[in-house]
């Protein structure tokens, strides 16, 4: 199979393919879609970044487009569950086209936002409900939706799912879909109780793994670049930053995020946080911003990890590492994504030599030790081409990222040093000094769980 034409799919679905340029399937949606075109359950096994949204949208809209019943009030026909909010947003994105080349309408339902819009919504009758399981068992609860027709049940990023405490949830709702409806789940591994919902809610499943689940992609390298003090570990980051192309800087908390973000941008080089403590909206625009290439670096804990799917991140720097070794994998799956060849680099402090060392054993990564200064080769071949300084605003807060890349380029302005002020310095803005970027605090393990967290 080489083309989606070669699928029992409906001529409007290839046609809406082919406008999005879309014409080869991945290997994931080759393994899968014959079992679920023929309504099978399916367990699809993959990391992220394989494909899996179109696995198994495809056919989800197929089968709903063959069915036909008349679309009823609050009454959705399938349901596709997932963890985080940036998920569903971007599962919404590729799905709600090809869902309305077959006449069919979507909706999304998360936590953080009010609920007025997605009661509305659903009031107006939908097909597809793309879902957090904390907001949908709410709006299950107030009797705004039922389950009762759902035919075609997804669980995405399952074992992300169960890393967040959710699976109850999960198991709750899908409790609440019909038996014999079909069902699919995609996960990267079987632990932490999948393999459980696996065994309670898919019949006779086809499995189909098509990359180990430790896999890092034959397209991924990785370094590792072990500093000697934590300024010169700041002015490294900050190199990195520098580059022309899309890349995504990990620390371990969320103050270490929004600091390191504003440190980039008062350096000329344009940078969006994204963590937990963001309001839904932030979190939005600065993914936005970073997805439309306004803004080209994302400052982000493990929120973003495994809550977006980017194309075209050149580079994934652990400013922090992680840590475990599975948030090593998932962080460093924002690159090499889409058959696309990219790199991952891990900031070492002398005292965490054996805290990587166990990192990537356990992650069973092979990575290159170099010992790093600012200036070495090493660095400025992963940076590549220097993008130009953007002049930082005078106002501050959230949204200075983005009024600072709107910015005009000063003729004859050079690209950034590497040095600027300590974080909290009254001198902020100025050249002259080097940033301390924040160091984790030990025994630190990223964002905190929060409410937002446990119900998204």
């Amino acid at each position: 199979m080489t083309s989606f034409t070669d699928f029992s799919l409906p001529a409007a679905l290839c046609d809406e393919l082919a406008r999005q340029g879309i014409t080869t399937p991945f290997p994931i949606q080759v393994a899968t879609l014959p079992d679920t075109l023929a309504g099978k359950d399916v367990l699809g096994r993959g990391r992220t970044g394989s494909g899996k949204t179109l696995a198994f949208a495809l056919p989800l809209v197929t089968r709903l487009a063959a069915t036909k019943p008349r679309r009823a009030v609050r009454v959705p026909r399938a349901l596709v569950l997932c963890p985080t909010r940036e998920l569903a947003n971007q599962i919404e994105a590729t799905l709600a086209p090809l869902a309305r080349s077959l006449g069919l309408v979507t909706t999304v339902i998360y936590g953080g936002v009010t609920q007025r819009r997605q009661v509305s919504a659903l009031n107006g009758g939908v097909d597809v409900v793309i879902a957090c399981p904390g907001r949908l068992e709410d709006l299950l609860q107030q009797k705004a939706l039922t389950l009762e027709a759902v035919e075609v049940s997804v669980i995405d990023e399952a074992d992300h799912m169960a890393e967040l405490g959710f699976l109850p949830g999960v198991r709750r709702i899908m409790k609440k879909t019909p038996r014999g409806s079909q069902r699919l789940l995609f996960s990267a591994t079987l632990d932490h109780g999948v393999d459980e919902l696996v065994d309670r809610f898919l019949d006779r499943p086809v499995t189909h793994v098509v990359e180990s689940p430790r896999s890092s992609g034959a397209a991924m390298t990785h370094h590792v670049l072990a500093v000697p003090d934590p300024g010169e570990k700041a002015a490294v980051v900050a190199r990195l930053a520098s580059g022309t192309g899309r890349r995504v800087l990990f620390t371990r908390t969320r103050l270490q995020a929004k600091k390191l973000a504003k440190i980039l941008t008062a350096q000329g080089i344009p940078a969006v946080e994204l963590h937990g403590d963001l309001a839904q909206n932030v979190r939005e625009r600065n993914l936005e911003a970073f997805t439309s290439g306004l803004v080209r670096v994302l400052v982000a804990t493990d929120v973003a990890a495994r809550g977006i799917h980017v194309d075209g991140v050149e580079l994934v720097v652990h400013v922090d590492p992680p840590a475990e070794h599975k948030s090593y994998l998932h962080r460093s799956g924002r690159t090499a994504r889409a058959g696309r060849a990219g790199d991952v680099v891990t900031i070492m402090l002398p005292e965490q030599q054996g805290e990587v060392r166990d990192l990537l054993r356990l992650a069973k990564i092979t990575a290159k030790h170099q010992q790093v200064t600012v200036g070495d080769v090493v660095v400025t071949r992963l940076v590549g081409e220097v993008a130009p300084f953007v002049r930082p605003s005078r106002t501050t807060g959230s949204g200075q990222a983005l009024r600072s890349a709107r910015a005009p380029r000063v003729p004859g302005e050079e690209a950034p040093a590497v040095s600027s002020p300590a974080v909290g310095s009254p001198a902020a803005g100025s050249r002259s000094r080097r940033p301390t970027t924040p160091r984790p605090s030990s025994g630190s393990s990223g964002a905190r769980p929060t409410r937002s967290h446990r119900r998204p």
